[in-house]
C-alpha cells in the first residue's frame, strides 16, 4: 500500500476512530487517541469494555490496518463483535481481517500482533503474554460453540480457558483450541492443531494433534 493510500485511508477512519475511542475510554484518556480504528473495521457489536493497563500514547493500539501482500486489504473486512472485556496490556497491533470476537475476557499482552484474516473467539478467557507475534488465517477459540450432552444431561465439553505465554510465534493458519496452554519462548509450526497444555518453554511444537519437535529454542521478531 503506497503512503497516499494510507493517508487517505486514515482519514476515511477518522469518524470511527473518533467514536471508538469515546465510546470505550475515559474522556482524559479518549482525547489522546490511543486506538486507531479502520473505516474497513465492521463494528459488528460494542456492548462490551475496552480497558488499556499501561501508558497511553496517540496510536498505540491499531485495528484493521496493514497490508499482507497475499490477501486484498481493500476488500479484507474486520469484525469487531465485543459484549465481553478486551484489555491491552500495552501495544497493540491487528491486523486488516482479523475477527475478534469476545463474550469472555481477552488479554493481549504489550507488543500484540495478529495478521491478516485470523481470529479470535473468546466465550471464557483468551489470554496472550508480551511479545506475540500472530500469522495469518489463524483460528484461536476456547468453546466448541454447541453442548455436548451425556446420558444424564449433562454438559460434557464446557468452554476453557486459553493461556499463550510471552514471546509466543504462532505460525500461519494454525488452529488453537480450548485448554491450549503455551509456555513462553515458543514457536508454533505452521498448520498445526493444539487442544491441551504444552509443558515447559523455549520449544518449537507442531503437528496435528501438535508435538514437540525441538526443546531449549528461541525466536526473534
Amino acid at each position: 500500500m503506497s503512503n497516499l493510500k494510507r493517508i487517505v485511508l486514515f482519514i476515511l477512519s477518522i469518524p470511527k476512530i473518533i467514536y471508538f475511542n469515546f465510546k470505550y475510554l475515559r474522556f482524559r484518556d479518549a482525547i489522546k487517541f490511543p486506538i486507531l480504528i479502520s473505516k474497513r473495521v465492521w463494528i459488528k457489536n460494542a456492548r462490551g469494555k475496552v480497558q488499556i493497563q499501561s501508558p497511553i500514547s496517540f496510536g498505540m493500539i491499531k485495528i484493521g490496518f496493514g497490508d499482507v501482500a497475499i490477501f486484498d486489504s481493500v476488500k479484507s473486512r474486520s469484525i469487531w463483535d465485543v459484549t465481553g472485556t478486551v484489555i491491552f496490556r500495552g501495544r497493540a497491533n491487528i491486523g486488516h481481517g482479523v475477527k475478534i470476537s469476545v463474550s469472555g475476557t481477552l488479554i493481549l499482552g504489550d507488543s500484540f500482533s495478529i495478521s491478516a484474516e485470523s481470529s479470535i473467539i473468546c466465550k471464557e478467557k483468551v489470554s496472550f503474554g508480551a511479545h506475540c507475534l500472530i500469522s495469518w488465517e489463524n483460528l484461536i477459540m476456547d468453546t466448541d460453540f454447541h453442548d455436548i450432552l451425556d446420558s444424564e444431561g449433562n454438559v460434557i465439553n464446557p468452554s476453557k480457558e486459553i493461556v499463550i505465554g510471552d514471546n509466543v510465534w504462532i505460525g500461519c493458519r494454525c488452529t488453537i483450541l480450548k485448554g491450549t496452554q503455551i509456555g513462553n519462548n515458543t514457536v508454533i509450526a505452521a498448520n498445526s492443531c493444539l487442544h491441551s497444555i504444552i509443558d515447559g518453554s523455549n520449544k518449537i511444537i507442531g503437528g496435528n494433534l501438535a508435538r514437540i519437535l525441538k526443546e531449549e529454542i528461541t525466536w526473534r521478531a
